[in-house]
């Protein structure tokens, strides 16, 4: 798959998400291989408009990322334009419009998935980051529509398509359902059909194994797949779907020994990032995920998300305790205490 002048090999991309895809999280998922483009977490335009310390400190892309797109999120033509401007000028390879969030925060602006309300703005907004950045490529992640049953996703891609967008992701489930109920992905296959010989379309919606993204392709033949909550705590996911839709077979998953090596380079680079403090804080609800199904998992999760791990060595030291015991006494609960 080619996104304007930049191949996209494995045609996998990693979904941005709030408070996730932040760059330890994304250097991981690059790491592993697997995934051809990364995009970051949601950035406001308008709080970059207003140089708001807190957002410019969400620049976090580097090199060993590439590509890797920056996310942005408004319903201010110009204001988008500029931020656009702005994070192209920082270093990132393209910009991602987000029209999918349903969280109220964003959509009471008139953001996110509340574009998908008023396509004129929709389009209004597509059309002047397009012409900002000429030199980078701008994608679209949409909704089927803000809710049921007015799916404007089709029509909406046509009119990105024709304003310049290089490429446009279609999480095919209303944004009135947020996570609920089941992603329709016929919704993509319109889209593609649509718009296919313009851009590339990615599919975006319930994608949880390398076979559910074969199934996506086969039934919508959209270009790529885009993973999100599948890969949080298994960014190995990424890698296996690459494999199998590249050959038909996948490798195993992640031994818990890769688990516990993985969760710790994790949270060094949180640390790294962000400083110990909000480091930590932010590890109580990532870390877990990385220990779902094995044996001490329960209690594992209670020593990091609690406020008695306050430092990154406490943290390694929950870990480092928590594999010498999984190494040593099998499948038996563990007895982990904060260090």
């Amino acid at each position: 798959m080619r996104i304007d002048t930049i191949d996209i090999v494995p045609n996998v991309i990693l979904a941005p998400m709030a408070g996730i895809t932040a760059h330890p999280f994304r250097v991981i998922c690059k790491q592993l291989g697997g995934v051809g483009l990364v995009v970051t977490e949601l950035i406001s335009s308008m709080a970059i408009h207003y140089k708001n310390e807190k957002t410019f400190g969400m620049f976090d892309w580097s090199a060993d990322e590439y590509p890797s797109f920056c996310q942005l999120f408004g319903a201010d033509p110009q204001v988008m334009a500029e931020a656009a401007r702005i994070v192209c000028d920082a270093g990132a390879d393209g910009v991602d419009i987000n029209m999918g969030c349903w969280v109220p925060k964003v959509a009471k602006t008139g953001a996110g998935a509340a574009l998908l309300k008023d396509i004129c703005q929709a389009e209004a907004v597509v059309d002047a980051v397009v012409k900002a950045v000429p030199h980078k490529p701008v994608t679209v992640k949409v909704r089927a529509g803000f809710d049921q049953p007015h799916i404007t996703a089709i029509k909406f891609a046509k009119s990105a398509a024709q304003l310049g967008a290089k490429s446009i992701a279609v999480h095919a489930r209303f944004a009135s359902q947020g996570f609920s109920g089941t992603a329709d992905w016929s919704i993509i296959a319109r889209v593609k059909d649509e718009v296919g010989d313009l851009i590339p379309v990615v599919g975006n919606g319930d994608i949880e194994t390398p076979e559910d993204a074969a199934r996506m392709v086969r039934e919508t033949g959209c270009d790529g797949v885009m993973v999100g909550r599948a890969a949080l705590g298994n960014p190995w996911l990424l890698k296996q779907i690459a494999d199998y839709l590249a050959t038909g077979t996948y490798g195993p998953g992640p031994s818990i020994e890769e688990r516990f090596a993985i969760a710790r380079q994790h949270a060094r680079l949180q640390c790294a990032q962000q400083g110990e403090n909000i480091g930590v804080r932010e590890l109580r609800g990532l870390l877990p995920h990385y220990f779902k199904g094995i044996p001490g998992a329960t209690r594992l999760r209670g020593v990091i998300t609690s406020g008695e791990t306050r430092t990154l060595a406490q943290v390694e030291a929950t870990l480092d305790q928590a594999m010498e015991w999984h190494e040593t006494l099998g499948d038996k609960e563990s007895e982990i205490v904060a260090p």
